[in-house]
């Protein structure tokens, strides 16, 4: 089954909640809450009191990307604000403190995922892959919305796919990046099941329209 999670970094943020229900009712199936912090990517977006208002807002699963280095300092409170899934880099911090990290999200009893950034391999998240609920193919360089998607990126999210298949995991594969009803296509095809879309689906007017363009594409 494929899943569209609208990033709300495109959002009109002055009405936030209506922005949520719209997707919502536009059969979005995750939101997307994108957290950077200015030092593990070039940019701040948001962060805890906002996680914690939009939960207030809406039963929706929230799919919470953590942009920031070492995670492992506030993956508790992320998952104690109203996360349904914690995601983090693996290069953001040494791999014992990224194990500790999924540790402390799987013990708040939330899902957990690793991302990697177009230059790292695959197989730097292949040692964490059996505690994974989810894994992030960054299919643009991660701090920013509104760039082009990176085609190269294609092969390594065959690479997951084939050695998700090959464990017999029910771990899920997400793209974040530039993904749009006609790179939907291409990343659907090798292999993902979770889709992020930003601008092409908050940038729209019909957003029902183009989740479900994404999704059939």
């Amino acid at each position: 089954m494929i899943k569209i999670a609208p990033s709300i970094l495109s959002a009109d943020f002055s009405k936030l909640g209506a922005e949520i229900e719209d997707i919502k009712a536009g059969g979005a199936d995750y939101v997307h809450f994108d957290v950077m912090d200015g030092e593990f990517v070039p940019n701040i977006s948001i962060g805890v009191p906002v996680l914690k208002s939009v939960r207030k807002v809406t039963d929706m699963f929230l799919d919470v990307h953590l942009m920031i280095d070492r995670p492992v300092r506030y993956a508790e409170v992320f998952c104690k604000s109203g996360a349904d899934l914690v995601m983090f880099h693996v290069e953001a911090d040494t791999a014992e403190n990224i194990g500790e990290a999924i540790d402390i999200v799987r013990a708040n009893g939330k899902k957990v995922g690793l991302s990697v950034k177009p230059k790292t391999p695959a197989a730097a998240i292949f040692p964490f892959l059996d505690k994974l609920d989810m894994v992030l193919v960054m299919t643009v360089e991660p701090g920013f919305g509104g760039q082009s998607f990176m085609y190269d990126q294609l092969p390594k999210i065959r690479e997951f796919r084939e050695e998700i298949d090959r464990r017999g995991l029910e771990c899920e594969l997400e793209v974040d990046g530039g993904v749009d009803p006609a790179t939907a296509k291409l990343v659907k095809a090798a292999g993902a099941n979770v889709l992020v879309a930003g601008s092409a689906v908050f940038g729209k007017p019909d957003r029902a329209a183009q989740i479900n363009a994404i999704r059939n594409a």
